[in-house]
Order: C-alpha cells, then structure tokens, then sequence
C-alpha cells in the first residue's frame, strides 16, 4: 500500500521526496510548441470590454480565476460557446503546459476521485453541497463578515509568534465531520475499497477531498481561511492561496500514536481538532525554516508547545516545523486543510534567501549586520587614533 507510486499520486508528500518529483518539469514539457500550430491562438491582448463567466461551480483541474482570466483571451468563435465548451477548451490548453508524468497522476487521481464518489453513500449530504453559518462559531462569523485585522484580532490569540487559535466551528457540526469520517471508514473496511492515505507519515484518516468534500474544503479556504491568512500570513502567499489539500488524521488506540516533527507541504496550514475525548496528543512547534534550514538548530524563543481543545482551530505557516506527542488516552480526530500557493512557489524558486520569514536565514542576516557594523565601528576608531596622533 505504502509504496512509492502512491505517495506521488497523492501529491500530499513531505518537502524532500516532493522536490525530486518536481525535477520532470525541465524534460517533461516537450511537444508544446508543434502542437500549438494546429488549434487556433489566443489573442496576445486580453478584452478589456468582456465580462467572462464565472467557473467556481465546475469540476475543473485547474484553479477556476484561471478560467476567467484565459476567457478574455479567447478567438470569438470560441468566446459565443457555452460555458462548458469553453472550459474543456480552456483546459485542453492548459494540460498541454503540464510535464507528461503529472497529466497522467492528475488523470488518476480524478479517476480514482470519481471511483469513490460514484459508491460512497454520504451521511450528511447537506455538508457536501454548502458550507452554512450555523456551522461556525458566531465569533468567527462575526470577524469573517467584519473583515478587518482587528475584528481578527479580537477573536484570535497569538501564544507563540506565527501561531494563531480561535473558535472555528460549533460543537454539531464537529460531530457531523467526525461521524462521516467514521462512515467513510467504515464504508472503506467493509467494502475493502483501497484507499490513499493523507500522507507519508499518517497510516490512519482519510483524504476528504477524495470522497467528495472538495468544493466544500475550497469555499473554507476561499471564504474563510483566505480573509485571515491575506493579513497574518502575506509574505508567505497567504493573499494568493489557491488550493489545498484536506485531510482528517485520528490518533489514539488502535490509531497513529504520535507524529514525529516534519515541515508540510503547504503555504498556510489550518489543523480544526474535531474532538472526542483524549489526553495528551500536543503540538509542539520549533520556528520557520526555509528549504535550505530545515534541519538547523532551534532557537530560545521559537519553542512552544500548544495542547488541543475541540472546535478550536490552530493557523501555522507550512514551514513552521512541528510534531504531535503521543496520544496518552482517548482518541482525537483533526480536521488538517494545507493550503497552497501557486503564485508564492513560482516567485520563491528565484530567491536566494528569505529573512522575512525563515529564522535562520534572519539569524544569518542579524549576524552579517553585526559583523557589518563591528568593523565599521573599528574602522573609525582606527581612525580617530590615527588623526589623533
């Protein structure tokens, strides 16, 4: 089950094994130009004048602001089609950028999307479809609606720099997410259907997006994870998130016990405990590192460790490095949405270093300042004593 062709599918791996995948991009992209002849161009200018639809509500591949944004450039022929004559063609286009290896992880995992979709019976349509208000917690409705940094900053704490909690949703609709997880795994044992784990470190929980919560996580992110991250995480990408990946991941008996520390493969992480009762299971964090620092040592003040409370949410930055200790008692099931970046990952591949954000490279800085103005300061008082003299 846990082989290496499945971790790639999932596309959920940890930082080092993801980076190895990323490399077929240089080689992969051949065959793009000579099939461009044959299919009618974009137009160069994007029509200022045109209203493009809206794609929110398709099942797509790509994210769907692409769409409305590649509709303005489309020959007038294809602009007078319907709206899903424009997308299949919009998206044929697009697929042709992607190497070959991940055109076809992409194919399978839809494939292996709908698979389930078409046999899992849902427990609670109603959280399939929508996202409603009596789902949250009215604090956070009320912050969400006010939208500025101090109404968040009034429902948030800080307890560590970079580590926000509030009150995310109310306790029912923490029971209606624990028990159609329970169903689905359930469904998952008696029907013995194979199924991908969240990711390389979690034998248990499943991947929410995979039997149908997709458009439900993307509006949470979209709606209500993006208007908080846009303030606290900005440098990070936390403005331009556009997709994710959910999971939820039990621990306790019979279940992953703890979980050693790791970085994720998001830009913003969103990790909901949903509850039940247990003892122990903390997380504890230590500092943002860049790629390059991941393995160097902590410092005092990034050493913090943060205990669950159910419908209580926690937003970390993915490189923020963390792990959870064993579960003592009980069982606890979290709700994990990692948020992703496109817009962050293609800028961050120029950079060299990233003081705002990694510790280490702003210790390394702090450092090269020090250094800096120690000999400047020699350097004049050599002087001094020279003119004095």
């Amino acid at each position: 089950m846990h082989n290496h062709h499945h971790h790639h599918q999932n596309g959920s791996l940890e930082r080092r094994a993801q980076a190895s995948n990323g490399d077929i991009a240089t080689n992969g992209s051949n065959g793009v130009v000579g099939a461009s002849n044959s299919i009618t161009r974009l137009l160069g200018n994007p029509r200022i004048d045109h209203m493009p639809d809206n794609y929110e509500d398709l099942p797509l591949d790509f994210n769907p602001l692409v769409f409305t944004s590649l509709e303005r450039h489309l020959p007038s022929h294809i602009l007078n089609l319907s709206r899903d004559l424009k997308a299949h063609y919009m998206s044929n286009i697009l697929l042709r950028y992607l190497p070959h290896s991940e055109r076809i992880r992409m194919q399978k995992q839809k494939e292996y999307r709908q698979n389930i979709i078409l046999n899992y019976p849902p427990l609670h349509k109603e959280m399939y479809t929508m996202l409603s208000e009596n789902f949250f917690a009215p604090s956070f409705l009320r912050a969400i609606k006010e939208n500025t940094e101090a109404g968040f900053r009034s429902i948030l704490a800080e307890p560590s720099r970079g580590i926000y909690t509030f009150e995310i949703f109310q306790p029912h609709f923490c029971e209606m997410l624990v028990s159609e997880v329970d169903h689905f795994e359930r469904w998952v044992h008696e029907t013995k259907f194979r199924i991908m784990r969240p990711n390389t470190m979690n034998q248990y929980g499943a991947v929410l997006d995979d039997f149908g919560l997709e458009s439900m996580l993307d509006k949470l992110m979209n709606d209500f994870i993006r208007p908080i991250a846009r303030v606290f995480f900005s440098e990070i990408g936390g403005s331009t998130l556009d997709s994710h990946h959910g999971f939820a991941v039990e621990y306790g008996t019979n279940r992953d016990v703890e979980l050693g520390f790791h970085v994720d493969d998001a830009e913003v992480t969103l990790n909901i405990c949903l509850g039940t009762q247990f003892s122990g299971g903390e997380l504890f964090f230590r500092g943002v590192r860049c790629d390059e620092h991941v393995n160097t040592e902590t410092q005092s003040g990034e050493i913090f460790d943060y205990p669950h409370v159910p419908g209580q949410a926690v937003l970390h930055s993915g490189r923020h490095r963390h792990g959870a200790r064993p579960t003592i008692s009980g069982n606890r099931i979290n709700l994990i949405l990692w948020c992703r970046s496109s817009a962050f990952r293609e800028i961050k591949k120029y950079q060299r270093e990233f003081p705002s954000w990694c510790g280490e490279c702003k210790r390394k800085k702090k450092e090269r300042e020090r250094i800096a103005v120690s000999a400047t300061k020699a350097e004049l008082l050599k002087r001094e004593l020279k003119s004095a003299s």
